[in-house]
């Protein structure tokens, strides 16, 4: 299969996964927001996307489409350092602004992937997963089902607070270079659309990892 014997076809499956990564971390974001206006409100989102069949779908899914995305940012990591020495990931054309980005992907992947099992385990683990075995009423406090109670208990913690900005900032980072990057592999940046993209990403990825900073801060104090 030319998906996994070919260069072009491992970046066409790493664009893909990226993209709709990208469009979850903004219904997150967006549902983050929420918990700042009405705790009320998000714990009813919480509910509705609780421990059901859907929700375990939409998980496993999305557990799917992260695996394939760090495996193949790896596979052609080693391949690309394999042909081409210290040069990793390298773009043709990339513009200066984004040099550090494209040539640090693995490090800022290794952050973000490090940050997501923290994430994973601060309410993944501590909210669903106790819904699914149902054990947690002996002895967690919050409850499970209080999504904004847990939001407050995590960034409470000075240390969790600067752990997330700094995996927000790497996500930022890998963004910011994957945006474009996705849309110049599935050929939907030209000459006249390359530098639009760029912007595009930038203010959009700004925008994204700034919602998620937000709600950190603000439940910090």
């Amino acid at each position: 299969m030319w998906l996994l014997n070919s260069s072009i076809g491992r970046k066409v499956v790493m664009s893909v996964t990226g993209i709709a990564l990208i469009l979850f971390l903004t219904f997150h974001m967006s549902m983050n927001l929420v918990a700042l206006f009405s705790a009320e409100g998000y714990n009813m989102i919480c509910e509705f996307l609780g421990a059901n069949w859907y929700a375990v779908v939409a998980t496993l899914g999305l557990a799917g489409l992260a695996v394939l995305h760090i495996f193949y940012a790896f596979w052609l990591t080693m391949q690309n350092r394999r042909a081409r020495g210290n040069n990793s990931y390298e773009v043709t054309d990339t513009p200066a602004k984004v040099e550090w980005a494209s040539q640090n992907m693995l490090v800022l992947g290794i952050i973000i992937a490090v940050g997501l099992i923290l994430h994973l385990y601060h309410f993944w683990y501590n909210m669903m997963f106790q819904e699914l075995v149902d054990h947690y009423a002996i002895f967690q406090t919050p409850s499970p089902t209080d999504g904004a109670a847990w939001i407050e208990k995590t960034f409470q913690n000075p240390v969790n607070t600067v752990l997330y900005l700094i995996w927000f900032a790497a996500i930022w980072f890998h963004l910011t270079h994957g945006f474009w990057s996705a849309l110049q592999t599935l050929g939907w940046s030209g000459k006249t659309w390359f530098c639009r993209w760029k912007i595009i990403g930038i203010v959009y990825t700004t925008i994204l990892m700034l919602g998620f900073a937000i709600v950190a801060i603000v439940f910090s104090f």
